[in-house]
């Protein structure tokens, strides 16, 4: 039974080593080790063995059986890596080739434009208030100096939901209610959508964007205004941008005023961009109206302040000479993937 054993395992060797894959190996490995393989059979046929006999020739098997299995397990390891090799040959990558094209988005202009803001006026100290599209009438009108006879309390101005609340016409009612929930010193800018029942056109929207700026403090004058537009204006549109001030009417500031920037594109020699006047009309500003702070609970005889706001649209405009602000809306790839 030996011989059979030896010749057994000799017979396994050479087709172990003769595998060209793994199939091929796993057919060996039934062939002497299965359940109905060679190997098995010697074991089944024990039976007819002495007692003296069956000790011996079961430790010869177990020793034929462990090496067969080491010797597939060297095979199957060295398959496996021809196997990769033979895959990776196949399958590498020429990485001098040009890869191809993904199309990769980017910032649209109008939030470009008001994260710019956002860290020109956060390098100056200002923090940056939030507050609801959906808003109180006391928080946009009432709050703010604009009482129910008010022109832009129309129907036709306004988006009411009811008698009480309105899609806000502006951010101003957010400077509202930090006034209300913060005292002095307050220096905050209020960037957000805003709604108006305006008709369609290349310089309106129902729908746009404000940013609204607001410092209560003792002492505030004009001149802090005017200093925080100039620096703001310089920063946004170029160092050469110049700014103007005409006078103007808001009821929740007072005095008030229009200000317009030198067209950055001709240096206010006159071009299309700025209807060749020089001039591009920008914001509005103004001081804040001494009502506006009583009715916010801040003492006008000790605290003053100026307030001012711009639609992020037009500062887009003017920044790349875009002509049509529906263009900022129309979400075509064509124009947006300029910026």
């Amino acid at each position: 039974m030996k011989d059979q054993i030896l010749k057994i395992k000799e017979n396994a060797n050479n087709e172990i080593k003769n595998a060209k894959d793994l199939k091929e190996l796993n057919d060996v490995r039934v062939k002497y080790l299965g359940k109905k393989g060679e190997l098995t059979a010697v074991l089944r046929g024990m039976g007819a063995l002495s007692p003296e006999e069956r000790p011996i020739i079961g430790e010869f098997v177990n020793e034929a059986r462990d090496e067969i299995e080491k010797l597939i397990d060297q095979k199957e390891q060295e398959l496996k890596e021809q196997e990769l090799l033979q895959k990776l040959e196949k399958e590498k990558i020429d990485i001098t080739m040009p890869s191809k094209k993904i199309p990769v988005g980017s910032v649209h202009p109008i939030t470009g434009v008001i994260d710019n803001i956002k860290e020109i006026f956060l390098g100056l100290g200002y923090e940056i208030a939030d507050g609801p599209d959906i808003e109180k009438t006391y928080y946009v009108f009432d709050q703010l100096n604009t009482p129910i006879d008010h022109p832009a309390r129309d129907l036709q101005d306004t988006f009411y939901i009811n008698d009480n609340i309105v899609l806000r016409s502006q951010t101003s009612s957010v400077q509202i209610r930090v006034m209300e929930n913060q005292k002095p010193p307050i220096k905050i800018i209020c960037p957000g959508a805003v709604y108006r029942s305006d008709s369609v056109d290349p310089t309106h929207s129902p729908v746009f964007h404000q940013i609204e700026g607001l410092v209560v403090d003792k002492n505030i004058t004009m001149s802090d205004l005017k200093g925080t537009l100039e620096t703001f204006a310089k920063r946004c549109l170029g160092e050469n941008t110049k700014i103007r001030f005409r006078p103007h009417h808001f009821p929740y500031t007072e005095p008030s005023a229009e200000v317009d920037v030198s067209c950055f594109v001709c240096n206010g020699k006159g071009c299309r961009v700025c209807k060749n006047e020089g001039w591009i009309e920008l914001l509005g500003c103004g001081m804040v109206h001494p009502k506006v702070l009583e009715n916010c609970g801040i003492d006008s005889n000790i605290y003053s302040g100026f307030a001012f706001g711009f639609g992020a649209e037009r500062i887009a405009m003017a920044k790349y000479g875009i002509d049509d602000m529906r263009l900022l809306f129309e979400n075509d790839v064509r124009f947006l993937k300029q910026f």
